[in-house]
């Protein structure tokens, strides 16, 4: 099924943390989104662990990574 108006579709959540901590960085990706996994010894792997178990936060991730225009 083609989604041609999702600039999500076919983007890994994560492919989306990494090009946020590129963009940002851990410590500001931890202040534009407040959540422990960014502020206490981050990592892409305890983040991605997190995110696919929290829906609110991964919204978060998500909506910021599209308000960037980080997708390509």
């Amino acid at each position: 099924m083609s989604q041609p108006n999702n600039v999500l579709h076919g983007v890994t959540l994560e492919q989306i943390v990494t090009a946020l901590v590129t963009h940002f960085g851990w410590t500001e990706l931890a202040k534009q989104i407040d959540i422990n996994c960014f502020k206490l010894d981050p990592s892409v792997k305890s983040s991605l662990k997190f995110l696919r178990r929290t829906p609110w936060a991964r919204q978060k991730v998500e909506e910021l990574y599209i308000a960037e225009k980080l997708y390509q």
